[in-house]
């Protein structure tokens, strides 16, 4: 069995620049609604954006060796999407696990789990999404896989696709999906923009978006 892959295919630096510039929410909706990863996964602060093609990790409970392999043989712009096998409970990903991604010019880390050393590495500015933090250590003895696919936050994830990462939590769009959706997004967008502009006129959401009908099919009873 391979327990390392490193040859995959990544988005390109254009596509992923263009993605970085959209929010999460709207990627999953120009997604047809796919690729929401679970809501308790989010950044580490407020206003960190994720955004990268998926170099996936997964991880033995309460122990971190994989991640430090990951760290190792990852590319420039690579997002760590690590899976710690159903148990957070250990600080997987700390200060001196940054300090490496910083200056291997990582593109972040997506972990369904939890770090430590957190306000060390907020000050770097490394962009992680994780479940939380804990202060608990971990072990460096179990094997796992890098670049298998990988469930992650209850999302099948293919090392190449597209993580994305913002406020309002992580989405991931497939590889081969990532053109069509991006098309999508921008579309949503400016579809957006003009509803804006018709919402600051003083029309209402409930005419903006002619749900008189739905009311008027469910019953509703106005005074």
């Amino acid at each position: 069995m391979i327990h390392i892959r490193t040859k995959f295919e990544r988005l390109s630096k254009e596509l992923t620049e263009r993605f970085s510039k959209l929010g999460s929410a709207t990627v999953h909706e120009a997604s047809g609604r796919k690729g929401a990863v679970d809501p308790a996964i989010k950044p580490i602060r407020k206003g960190l954006r994720l955004c990268g093609p998926a170099f996936t990790v997964q991880c033995a409970p309460g122990d971190n060796l994989m991640l430090h392999k990951a760290l190792e043989k990852a590319q420039p712009g690579d997002v760590l999407v690590a899976a710690v096998s159903g148990y957070p409970e250990s600080g997987y990903f700390g200060g001196l696990m940054a300090v490496s991604a910083v200056a291997r010019r990582l593109g972040g880390l997506a972990i369904d789990g939890c770090i430590r050393d957190s306000e060390e590495i907020i000050a770097m500015g490394f962009p992680v999404c994780s479940r939380g933090f804990c202060i608990r250590g971990t072990s460096k003895s179990v094997p796992g896989l890098v670049n298998h696919p990988t469930i992650f936050g209850g999302v099948v994830v293919q090392p190449g696709d597209l993580i994305l990462g913002d406020d309002d939590g992580v989405v991931v769009v497939e590889r081969g999906e990532c053109q069509s959706v991006l098309a999508k997004a921008l579309a949503r967008v400016e579809a957006e923009a003009k509803k804006s502009e018709q919402l600051r006129s003083g029309i209402s959401s409930v005419e903006l978006n002619k749900l008189g009908k739905v009311f008027e099919a469910l019953g509703l009873v106005e005074e």
